[in-house]
């Protein structure tokens, strides 16, 4: 189960630090960050959810509800690992990233990446028929 979760980590990640390149620079100075979240937000979840269904379709056809979910908490957790490990190396402490979620644009992302991490659960044989 690791290798599809670190996949499936890898491939939604690279899109989100795509769509945050974008978010943070144009964005968020026009509209406010919590606008900005929220707009980036269903391109991302698009995103997991074409990464999830292609990833356990290649990777893991055969698994039951309870492997599915064990990929997505599985990339969960490295997803959080590699933002507090880049928060850090930007100078912000861990207690200040997790301070972070309890405002409103952290709580939109933090949302999220709890429906990442369920993604792969919801991920259905008809969505593996159409991949």
């Amino acid at each position: 189960m690791l290798k599809p979760a670190l996949l499936y980590f890898a491939l939604t990640f690279a899109v989100g630090f795509v769509l945050g390149s974008i978010r943070v620079p144009l964005l968020v100075p026009r509209v406010g960050e919590v606008a900005a979240v929220l707009i980036e937000a269903p391109f991302i979840l698009l995103a997991s959810f074409l990464i999830a269904r292609w990833v356990i379709g290649r990777f893991a056809p055969d698994a039951g509800a309870a492997r599915r979910l064990l990929i997505g908490v599985l990339a969960f957790a490295m997803l959080l690992s590699t933002e507090v490990l880049m928060s850090w190396l930007r100078g912000i402490a861990p207690r200040e990233f997790v301070a972070s979620l309890f405002k409103t644009a952290g709580a939109i992302g933090l949302a999220c990446q709890v429906l990442f991490a369920i993604m792969p659960l919801c991920i259905g044989r008809r969505a593996l028929a159409r991949a």
